[in-house]
């Protein structure tokens, strides 16, 4: 564990905790256009996608509702950072000529469902295929790091689990950012904290009351099994707890060095974890450890620096106190860097969370605004009446949903 620990190359933060929050209403909400099952709505500015169905029909209305936002996001992606040169082992090779031969190692690894959710966004946008599944599969070359929060830090024993995402903000996925509402067909619904065109995930949470966020490591070249933003999705997708969100880490190759918070509000439990090509360790509440010198009761905080010292001595005086906005300002600066892209903040027993985009110009995150949003009211909510309309294909590809990952428990 020490040795993973000292790997992390940027912020690694974790904390996930219980505490009572004041909740203000989901703001007015505008609906945009209508896909089949899906809409696509503004909340308080913010743009929320629903999706509903098959994968492939969920991929459909993705691209359909947000076509130009997916062209342009893809564009920028493929065809200007595309052109710079990355080291792969002793090379400098394109990135796109190193993604797809990340693909095509790791296809096999792949439940076929999102293969097929890609080729909807692909049909609906018009993009190749190719390019859909590139800009999809980037975040196993370029990873990134957060933080998160636990237990008897608080007022009334209510789990907070935030997440701070420092990573790429001067790629425009900002302009980007998109609040996804998905119902599965065969799944858990859940939300999806991302940007136009993907369907992996990397924050979220279910409405089995399960959230995660994750953060980056190194172990850059190490492939060979299923890519971090699908084991996310999976979790999403198919935890209804704690404990089979970990045995889906635990039971499926996996890439690279990635560390994940993981919380669960019916159970009130909450655990993080540091996870390799070849070796997964669990990280409890006030664990002690020679790399994190300050244990919190009732936390779990991994960082680094001075951004640790800051994150602890934050903790220890807020301890027993903690509130929604206590919480919220555990990831203002400099815990959170300057090349913060999204913070969130999740309350997963109420299925409540808040969520800050870095701004257009570059401004970090955690000095954004923060929208609230609930889950429970998102999936109850309806499309407004009249208002334009995308048709979806007559025929659509066959529900995967519900598949198993294609590789057995190790």
């Amino acid at each position: 564990m020490l040795a993973v620990i000292r790997s992390l190359s940027r912020l690694i933060l974790i904390l996930t905790v219980f505490a009572l929050g004041t909740i203000g209403s989901i703001a007015q909400a505008k609906t945009i256009a209508r896909c089949g099952a899906g809409w696509l709505e503004r909340i308080d500015g913010y743009q929320v996608l629903h999706l509903k169905g098959t994968p492939y029909e969920m991929g459909y209305q993705h691209g359909a509702l947000l076509k130009e936002d997916c062209r342009q996001n893809f564009d920028y992606l493929l065809n200007v950072l595309g052109k710079e040169k990355v080291e792969l082992g002793p090379l400098k090779v394109s990135p796109r000529y190193a993604i797809d031969g990340i693909i095509a190692g790791q296809k096999k690894f792949v439940p076929k469902k999102y293969f097929e959710e890609m080729d909807g966004l692909a049909a609906a946008t018009g993009l190749k295929r190719e390019d859909v599944y590139a800009a999809n599969f980037i975040p196993e070359m370029f990873h990134c790091s957060g933080f998160a929060l636990l237990p008897s830090a608080t007022v009334d024993g209510t789990l907070y689990h935030g997440r701070v995402l420092d990573y790429a903000i001067d790629w425009h996925l900002q302009e980007h950012a998109v609040l996804i509402v998905a119902e599965p067909k065969g799944g858990i619904p859940f939300v999806n904290v991302t940007y136009s065109g993907f369907i992996g995930s990397v924050t979220g949470m279910n409405a089995a009351q399960v959230s995660i966020g994750e953060m980056g490591g190194r172990g850059l070249g190490h492939w060979q099994g299923v890519p971090m933003a699908y084991l996310v999705r999976e979790v999403l997708e198919t935890a209804g707890d704690l404990d089979a969100a970990v045995a889906l880490f635990r039971d499926n190759p996996r890439t690279c060095e990635y560390y994940y918070v993981i919380a669960d509000g019916k159970s009130n439990r909450a655990v993080g974890m540091a996870a390799t090509w070849k070796q997964l360790d669990l990280v409890q509440p006030g664990e002690a450890h020679p790399q994190l010198p300050h244990p919190v009761p009732g936390t779990v905080l991994m960082s680094a620096g001075d951004r640790y010292e800051e994150l602890a001595r934050r903790t220890k005086q807020s301890l027993g106190k903690f509130d929604q906005e206590l919480a919220l300002r555990l990831m203002d600066r400099p815990v959170a860097m300057s090349s913060n892209l999204h913070n969130a903040l999740f309350a997963p027993a109420s299925t409540r969370l808040w969520v800050a985009n870095a701004s257009k110009d570059k401004r970090p995150a955690a000095e954004q605004k923060y929208h609230a949003f609930q889950l429970t009211k998102l999936l109850a909510s309806k499309p407004d009446a009249g208002v334009r309309t995308i048709p979806m294909p007559a025929q659509t590809a066959q529900a995967t949903q519900g598949e198993a990952l294609p590789v057995a428990a190790r």
